[in-house]
């Protein structure tokens, strides 16, 4: 079994607690789907953030799923100039049989911009 990265982002629309949780659960709840994941193949997560968006902590999101034996981080996006504003990204590193090509980034409701090569 091997470590492989799954990437994914989602684009909120306001800088809110409630925002944050909801569009993080949408995206970490649709990379789950795809990959067909069970909580214990995560060995852990990095979420990034845009500097606009601080009213709470994406992790957050991921323990209300269960998360709660996954090592996550939280952590600031570098701030760089025209690129994309209100956006929240992951890393998840999960143990799986997958290979590379089978896994599912997950971009979602503007994020897609950041990766139009997995755009179907």
């Amino acid at each position: 079994m091997k470590v492989r990265g799954i990437r994914g982002a989602i684009v909120v629309k306001e800088n809110s607690r409630d925002e944050i949780l909801a569009k993080t659960e949408r995206l970490i709840s649709e990379i789950i789907a795809q990959n067909k994941m069970v909580i214990e193949d995560i060995a852990s997560a990095v979420f990034s953030v845009t500097s606009d968006l601080d009213a709470e902590f994406p992790a957050l999101a991921a323990r209300k799923l269960g998360w709660t034996e996954v090592p996550l981080l939280c952590t600031n996006e570098i701030p760089v100039k025209g690129s994309l504003k209100k956006c929240i990204r992951v890393l998840v590193l999960i143990n799986s049989d997958l290979s590379q090509s089978e896994i599912k980034h997950v971009y979602l409701d503007g994020a897609e911009a950041l990766r139009k090569d997995y755009q179907k």
